[in-house]
């Protein structure tokens, strides 16, 4: 029997996390509640396999604690819900880790797909992949426990920075255009753009450090990975 998505909604408006969670649960899906980022952070979140965040939160903000969750190197899948649409401020959401960005007013509808399409994209990625390791010198990307080394740190990435990282290395020599990254990470995902995919190829650089210039750019066409070490 499959289990059961375990849900962690965060959101002050009680009203609307009382919605929510009657409709999630009735769609199958069981869902904890917190009423501020300060009270998910009492949680364990390896209990669940998706967070819903709002942002804008007494307190602690949504961003806030979602930069707090990567920075310690806790990845689980990340759906910001927020009455704040613009371009800028989704990209913001995506800077701070997000996997996904709702706007409200939003139909529940709307939420259950959009849940169930991150939960598909986040799904172990190594299953797409052969082989559990990829190895350029002193940069280790490891498909099986989803993590990222140089010199035998680990750096921390995020589920959807890690399959594009692992799509690009996994393929060296592909180039990969925008519009086609959108399709394989983003597929169920509307409203993402191709300058989506930039700020999230900015962001692996620089994790990359010194190999950051692994992911090459040709304009016009796309990105792709180079297999030789800098």
């Amino acid at each position: 029997m499959a289990e059961v998505p375990h849900i962690l909604l965060v959101d002050d408006d009680k009203s609307i996390s009382e919605i929510l969670t009657f409709n999630l649960e009735n769609s199958g899906f069981e869902v904890d509640t917190a009423y501020s980022a300060e009270e998910a952070l009492e949680k364990n979140f390896t209990d669940f396999q998706i967070l819903l965040l709002d942002i804008m939160m007494g307190g602690m903000s949504g961003l806030k604690l979602a930069e707090k969750l990567r920075n310690e190197n806790i990845h689980i899948p990340i759906i910001f819900l927020t009455a704040r649409d613009t371009e800028d401020d989704m990209l913001t959401g995506f800077t701070a880790g997000a996997d996904d960005y709702i706007s409200k007013p939003f139909s529940v509808k709307e939420v259950i797909a959009r849940i169930k399409a991150v939960l598909k994209r986040t799904a172990p990625f190594a299953e797409q992949m052969t082989g559990n390791r990829i190895e350029l010198n002193q940069l280790i990307i490891d498909l099986k426990t989803k993590e990222v080394f140089i010199a035998g740190e680990v750096i921390a990435f995020t589920k959807t920075e890690f399959e594009l990282l692992s799509l690009l290395a996994g393929n060296p020599g592909t180039l990969y255009s925008r519009e086609r990254i959108i399709e394989r990470l983003w597929k169920e995902t509307p409203y993402i753009t191709e300058r989506t995919v930039d700020v999230h190829i900015a962001r692996i650089r620089k994790k990359l450090k010194e190999y950051g210039d692994l992911i090459t750019s040709r304009t016009g066409y796309g990105y792709q990975f180079n297999d030789t070490t800098p």
